[in-house]
Order: C-alpha cells, then structure tokens, then sequence
C-alpha cells in the first residue's frame, strides 16, 4: 500500500469539511463531510485514513483559528501545510464562499504542488 491521500480541510470555529485526492489519480476530488473542530474527531479521522494510505499530506487555509492544528497534526508525525489565502488561485466567477468547493480546491491544489505555504 504506497498511496498517497491530500487532504483539503475548509476549518471554521465549530467544524472542519473534509476533502480528499489521491495522488497520481484522474478521479474527481471526493467529498468526505464534515467533522467536528476538535482533537479527537481529528485523530479519529487521521486513523481511519491511515488506515486506507501511506502517506496524509494535509492542508488548510490560514485564518482566525490559527495554528492548532497545525501543531496537532506535525506533532502526530503528518504533513500539514497552511497555505496563505492570498496565493490560492480562484476562478473568476467563485465569489460566494462554499466550504465543500473550497476545502476541494484546497486536495486539489495541494496534489497539484501549486500552494503556497506561511
């Protein structure tokens, strides 16, 4: 088992979407949901993906609930990049914010090697 999973994270005060692409695939980002913003639904989720992948490269756009995950995700041995919101590259027409089409564009940026970490 050697694949690799980047995990796009929309983070807000009460909850984290979910979105994953698998390296090396063609297949449409996937939608996992949302999940609570809190430690342990996060390491529940890390191990139910670790579970099906080698490698989790998370990423998650930077904002007002910091660094904590962050710090929770590198500490628990993952790769965790935020990525400056500045520097996502956004479509002319996606002007109302959705957390499924942003934590998407986030998997799919981050496999594509196209983000700019903080």
């Amino acid at each position: 088992m050697n694949t690799v999973k980047f995990i796009g994270m929309d983070v807000h005060k009460n909850s984290i979407t979910i979105a994953i692409a698998e390296e090396g695939s063609r297949d449409p980002v996937r939608v996992y949901g949302a999940i609570n913003n809190d430690f342990e639904a996060l390491d529940k989720f890390c191990r139910k993906m670790v579970s099906t992948a080698s490698e989790l490269h998370f990423v998650y756009e930077a904002g007002p609930c910091g660094y904590g995950i962050h710090r929770h995700l590198t500490g628990k041995g993952f790769s965790c990049m935020v990525a400056a919101p500045s520097m996502i590259p956004k479509k002319s027409g996606d002007r109302i914010k959705n957390d499924t089409r942003d934590a998407k564009t986030l998997a799919r940026l981050h496999r594509a090697g196209e983000l700019t970490a903080i």
